[in-house]
């Protein structure tokens, strides 16, 4: 392709949305377009890295004999009725009616969609396994679209589902999806981390993210520095060091008026203890019923496991007013001497029956301090509803400590076992060997294209612009004339039908000066620049820059071929070394 037939038009301002690397060098090398908040075109440039993105899955899945469908982004509303999304889902969720009235959504994913067609023609243990997938547009309507295209709210996404005839055969497949999404992102340049998550809105028994490690990403991860365990913070435990401070006369629960001490910091001065001495309550509406969850006071609550845990699709915060329907009062909860008997109160294990507590009085300005779990209040539902900290003993290894660091999720692999093929649900069945009906077990399998591609541009950049890796690049040369003589010219466009016969190749044969050409070279990340000057002429030689190490290379013209396949070859990424999982047979 000749730049000057092309449709790129580079800036060097930074757009005043822009907030992280991508954002702004995908915005700069005119590979995206906003459309409005969350929403963009793909211009050439990043049309034709997307397909390459694309081919990779494509091939990874088809490897594993996925088979490619494409179905409809505009739902029906009775078939996410049916699996209670419709109503678990909040505004995320597109819902309209069409002129006919009749309801529908947009989807954000198509786990209904692939179940009801499941449903119609999986219908004996022969139809057992099969694995459908697409890469089609989904759409959410995401309360905070920001970082370009990490978080937005129309993408293209790859998704597939498996269908089983038993949840043994969904283990046996599982590896090989599993392993696939790490040749995918390897394949792509990404340094995936591959960790253990919550299955979220997704639901079923268990589930994977594949994390890029990043300052930017939204999510939090652990890795242990001992063993091999990683988890999503939403998911990891580590374990609660013990404070054991109980005398063998405990003294009595004590009320203590504390008028203006309401701070943690404050509350340690004034009762003169640490933060591990305290009881931390919490009151949340989940589903409409009010729940208090207590911590000790140097831990946070994780409203992802308490969420789990109580079963709740909705977990908030709780209102002023509810509380004050329970004669509770904010700031100062806790769970002695409540009132209510059938409020929940659920209990992290951070909590010890062998230490003595700070705890709020339920009483405006009073804390109550000498408390004892099991003497003072009741202890009936206790559980890990901690987020883990940094720096925790590793609960796997029991050695190692827990680093909490900060991702981007890349891709994500679900378990999802009968929660669409339920009975209450989407009543998925098939005809056994044994003639009796048993139930399809699903798997589900989610990768953001977009978001790749942006997560490639957060891993590989450097102050002057992108540094594409080449499997997923638009172009894997660019050939850029400096100096203006019929004879650079023609050596150029000699050299541009030699190179595009096996690479492709965007030719700058734009009338700009070197330095505006040399600059959009390395704006937008084209891996190899071949550089035609009329110095380098008389000197019978090419210039190569390698983008991602700024080493320069010179070659004669009959090295030059040999030379760029030489380069293309050694920036291909390696799949050696990959945690692959061992598959079965």
């Amino acid at each position: 392709m000749r730049y000057s037939r092309s449709f790129i038009h580079t800036q060097y301002e930074v757009p005043k949305e822009a907030e992280t690397p991508s954002h702004v060098l995908l915005l700069r090398g005119s590979y995206i377009y906003p459309a409005a908040a969350g929403i963009y075109s793909l211009l050439p440039l990043g049309h034709r890295v997307a397909e390459k993105i694309k081919k990779i899955i494509r091939e990874e899945m088809d490897g594993i004999d996925g088979l490619e469908v494409t179905m409809p982004v505009l739902n029906p509303a009775e078939l996410w009725k049916a699996t209670k999304r419709y109503f678990d889902i909040g505004p995320e969720l597109f819902r309209f009616r069409d002129r006919r009235q009749r309801e529908f959504v947009l989807a954000m994913t198509h786990e209904e969609i692939v179940t009801d067609i499941a449903k119609k023609f999986l219908r004996s243990y022969r139809d057992l396994p099969v694995m459908l997938y697409q890469i089609q547009t989904k759409v959410r309507d995401e309360a905070r679209p920001r970082a370009g295209l990490l978080r937005v709210r129309e993408f293209q996404m790859k998704d597939g589902y498996s269908f089983h005839p038993d949840f043994e055969d969904l283990d046996r497949y599982y590896p090989r999806i599993y392993n696939a999404y790490l040749r995918i992102f390897a394949r792509c340049g990404l340094n995936a981390v591959p960790i253990e998550a919550d299955t979220g809105i997704m639901g079923g028994t268990g589930s994977h993210e594949f994390m890029l490690e990043s300052a930017h990403g939204e999510d939090q991860f652990v890795v242990c520095t001992q063993c091999d365990y990683r988890a999503n913070t939403e998911k990891a435990v580590g374990l609660k060091p013990a404070v054991k401070d109980l005398s063998a006369n405990p003294p009595a629960m004590a009320s203590v008026a504390t008028p203006g001490v309401k701070t943690i910091g404050d509350l340690m001065e004034f009762f003169q203890t640490t933060e591990d001495h305290f009881l931390k309550t919490v009151a949340y509406d989940a589903d409409g019923r009010l729940v208090l969850a207590v911590v000790r006071g140097d831990f946070n609550i994780s409203v992802t496991k308490l969420a789990n845990h109580l079963k709740a699709v909705h977990v908030d915060l709780a209102s002023e007013d509810l509380l004050e329907r329970h004669g509770l009062f904010g700031g100062f909860l806790s769970p002695v001497g409540l009132k209510d008997k059938n409020l929940r109160v659920v209990v992290d294990t951070s909590v010890g029956h062998e230490t003595l507590y700070i705890a709020g009085g339920n009483a405006v300005d009073v804390h109550l301090k000498n408390v004892l779990p099991g003497r003072d209040f009741p202890v009936t539902e206790q559980v890990d509803i901690a987020e883990v900290r940094s720096g925790d003993t590793c609960a796997q290894c029991a050695s190692g400590r827990l680093d909490v660091r900060r991702g981007i999720e890349l891709g994500h692999t679900f378990k999802l076992g009968t929660k669409y093929t339920a009975p209450d649900t989407m009543d998925v069945t098939f005809l056994g060997a044994d003639g009796a009906n048993h139930r399809v077990v699903m798997g589900c399998y989610g990768i953001g294209v977009e978001r790749l591609m942006a997560s490639a541009v957060e891993q590989w950049h450097d102050e002057a612009g992108i540094i594409w890796p080449v499997t997923i690049a638009p172009y894997q040369v660019i050939l850029s004339t400096l100096g203006k003589s019929p004879e650079v010219d023609d050596a150029a466009d000699a050299l541009y039908e030699a190179l595009r016969t096996r690479w492709e190749v965007l030719y700058d044969d734009r009338d700009e000066s070197p330095g505006v050409k040399l600059k959009d070279a390395d704006l937008l990340g084209i891996p190899l620049r071949v550089v035609v000057s009329q110095r380098g002429l008389k000197k019978g030689t090419f210039e190569v820059k390698v983008r991602r190490t700024g080493e320069v290379f010179f070659f004669g013209r009959d090295e030059i071929e040999a030379a760029v396949a030489r380069i293309v070859a050694d920036l291909s990424p390696s799949l050696d070394g990959l945690p692959l999982l061992p598959e079965m047979g």
